[in-house]
């Protein structure tokens, strides 16, 4: 009896499903999804490949200082590194005096209290401190560019899929003028003022200004040729290290366990072919 009300109830409810399932296939049938320009005209990320692709992939730490250069010089001018601290940097090769100088050069400096006046001041920062936002506030971000808010760039490359790709997509993306197929399409569409068109970014129109107007803005140390596309790419790969800085560790962590268990499982299979040799199944 109780197997019975069982497959009733289970009957029931599978039933239930497929009514729903039936009623949404008849609906996007009768009333197919409005085409719109952000669902036609919005582009994935671009197949740019980086070093630390891959299960054997590991970080270019030349690649990350030069994206440490770009951030500190173009994109710490509006977004933070809240989760990073300038000690965090010996990790791309720094040793502790290039770690102290990079921290009391910051351009931002970091917010204090005059221990004489006990009014809020500033003071250059240390290697144990976090890098200083650029605003004091949110409100201040705020009105510092045009009511956006500027997302903290810590765990930006988590934050987003295809991380790294779809940051160096946006930072290259930039177009003056969008195609005349999405305005002849979508006459509405026009790109408002104070916006800037990327079909990489989600709706095709983003706040932030092309942060990588030309080459050569920054000057690299390695002498690398500072081009837009390797701006982009070393940033990437430097917010990518930001928000997993222990991703070396992690892999070499894996490949322990996977070669152990590799190992386990011949061992135990050959110890049961050995117990089990002289008995019949």
């Amino acid at each position: 009896m109780v197997r019975l009300i069982a497959f009733l109830v289970g009957v029931f409810f599978s039933g239930m499903l497929l009514i729903g399932l039936g009623d949404t296939i008849i609906g996007a049938i009768k009333e197919p999804a409005v085409p719109t320009a952000e669902h036609e005209f919005h582009k994935m990320p671009l197949a740019e490949k980086f070093p630390h692709d891959g299960p054997l992939g590991k970080y270019n730490k030349g690649q990350l200082q030069r994206g440490l250069k770009v951030y500190s010089e173009v994109c710490s001018a509006c977004h933070s590194l809240k989760l990073v601290s300038f000690r965090d940097f010996a990790a791309l090769g720094y040793n502790e005096e290039q770690v102290k100088a990079i921290a009391k050069g910051w351009k931002t400096e970091v917010p204090s209290i005059n221990p004489e006046t006990g009014e809020p001041a500033t003071r250059p920062g240390i290697p144990a401190d976090r890098i200083p936002s650029p605003f004091p506030n949110e409100v201040a971000a705020r009105a510092a560019n045009n009511n956006a808010l500027p997302p903290d760039l810590s765990l930006i490359t988590k934050a987003r899929a295809d991380g790294p790709a779809y940051v160096y997509s946006l930072l290259i993306g930039y177009e003056e003028t969008q195609p005349a197929e999405l305005l002849k399409k979508f006459p509405d569409a026009k790109t408002p003022d104070g916006l800037h068109y990327n079909p990489y970014f989600a709706n095709l129109n983003i706040a932030m200004a092309a942060p990588l107007a030309a080459d050569d803005q920054v000057t690299y140390d390695d002498g690398t040729k500072a081009t837009k596309a390797q701006m982009a790419k070393d940033v990437a790969a430097f917010l990518t290290w930001t928000a997993e800085p222990k991703m070396e560790n992690r892999k070499s962590a894996g490949w322990a366990a996977l070669i152990f268990l590799i190992i386990f499982t011949g061992l135990a299979w050959m110890s049961y072919k050995s117990i089990w040799a002289d008995k019949k199944h």
